[in-house]
């Protein structure tokens, strides 16, 4: 990891060290990306086959998870961690189901009544990652508030192994949340399919789910399109740490790899006011990650972050908000007191004993999270996240002879005459 002095920068090479790796490569997957939509668009199930065995390596004639192959799932999955799945979607539900909106109703004026009614999206696509790390996790995470919204139909896309199966852990995780339909399908040949529909795969009204840089480019040109609406830009995965003196290099230096880990083109920040902790944690960044399994791939995602110094605590914030990343832990004394700073990050996790890799899996808050930026207007999946909220009014005669004529004065300097017809023949007056 390099090591910057962010007060020594001009404005353009801060502007460059914020640059995450994956907007480097946009434009070469962009045209990648649109060519597999294409073929899946054309063709469909043949599309699926050919592309499955070109980036899988494996030949599949049906790609729809059997019950025999959920029945093997289920011996194959440990107690252990189906026990351990079992209370991650526990834990997963009583959070979501805290903070689900509410019908209500108000009367707004005498004889009119507003009201905000919650409809479940009928058919949603869930997507997880299963390439070099398989995330049953995942499947809890979209499963548990799409079963809490009452969408009527939920189905799961996840790559398949080189023996032509589904991860077993995926499975059960997508039975424990109640998901049937899981298809072996990956990548943005999956994002497609669940996008447009095959001969196997049903269209879905919207996807959700995070992936490498081409699942989140085919999600956002799948949505340009109108075929589909998705949840986020949800991406190669991102944490932020601001660390004081006071913080555990030790500690620091973990949440780092747990994020680089990911994949080669995941980023990992630290912005501490104090060098000696970021020598401190660039030291402990190289013993740790040499005895990772996965350290080539942390390596390479260390290649693009970095140690940055600042003033204080306060620019740590600033340059955080600016960043706006997907997940932010704050390694200080006081963390809560430092709550209000934070103004874009997709979750945030407070102290030196709140690792994210919590969050990931069992705190009960949710990991599918905005990236590359995008948390500074979009928020983690939740239950909302699988309804729809419509608004709903009602007037009586009386209700719109008391508002009536507001509608007819706003309608009139709108230079909408229909409008105003509509109001005024109800009124019994011109329009």
């Amino acid at each position: 990891m390099n090591i910057l002095n962010w007060n020594a920068l001009d404005a353009n090479a801060q502007a460059r060290a914020l640059t995450r790796p994956v907007q480097t490569v946009a434009a070469q997957t962009r045209d990648s990306v649109a060519g597999l939509i294409a073929q899946v668009r054309s063709v469909g199930d043949v599309a699926l086959r050919e592309i499955t065995e070109r980036f899988d390596g494996v030949a599949l004639e049906i790609f729809e998870v059997s019950e025999a192959e959920f029945a093997a799932a289920e011996l194959a999955v440990s107690a252990e961690l189906r026990i351990a799945m079992q209370q991650a979607a526990d834990r997963i539900d009583t959070f979501h189901r805290a903070g689900m909106a509410q019908p209500y109703s108000v009367e707004t004026a005498p004889g009119v009544v507003c009201e905000k009614v919650i409809r479940p999206i009928a058919r949603v696509g869930l997507y997880v990652p299963a390439g070099s790390a398989p995330l049953p996790s995942t499947a809890l995470m979209l499963g548990v508030p799409a079963k809490l919204a009452g969408c009527r139909e939920v189905v799961l896309c996840t790559p398949p192994r080189k023996d032509g199966t589904a991860d077993p852990a995926v499975l059960v995780a997508a039975r424990l949340t109640g998901v049937h339909r899981v298809f072996k399908i990956g990548g943005a040949q999956a994002i497609a399919a669940m996008a447009y529909g095959t001969e196997s795969v049903p269209s879905c009204d919207k996807l959700f789910g995070p992936g490498n840089s081409f699942v989140t480019e085919a999600k956002q040109q799948v949505a340009q399109a109108g075929a589909a609406a998705i949840d986020m830009p949800a991406g190669p995965s991102e944490v932020l740490v601001i660390a004081d003196a006071g913080a555990n290099p030790t500690f620091v230096a973990a949440d780092l790899l747990s994020q680089a880990e990911h994949g080669p083109d995941s980023q990992v920040l630290l912005l501490s006011d104090d060098a000696a902790m970021i020598a401190a944690v660039q030291d402990q960044v190289e013993a740790q990650v040499a005895q990772l399994s996965r350290e080539a791939i942390a390596r390479q995602a260390l290649g693009a972050s970095l140690l940055i110094k600042v003033d204080s605590i306060a620019q740590a914030f600033e340059i955080s908000n600016r960043y706006a990343p997907e997940h932010l832990i704050l390694a200080l004394r006081q963390p809560r007191q430092w709550l209000d700073n934070v103004e874009a990050a997709g979750s945030v996790f407070l102290g030196d004993y709140t690792p994210e890799a919590l969050g990931d899996y069992c705190s009960g808050t949710n990991h599918v999270l905005p990236t590359a930026g995008a948390a500074r207007a979009y928020s983690g999946v939740s239950v909302a996240s699988f309804q729809n909220q419509i608004s709903v009014q009602a007037a009586s005669r009386e209700g719109i002879a008391g508002i009536g004529p507001f509608a007819l004065t706003l309608a009139r300097a709108e230079g909408l005459g229909a409008h105003a017809n509509a109001v005024a023949l109800r009124l019994g007056v011109a329009p």
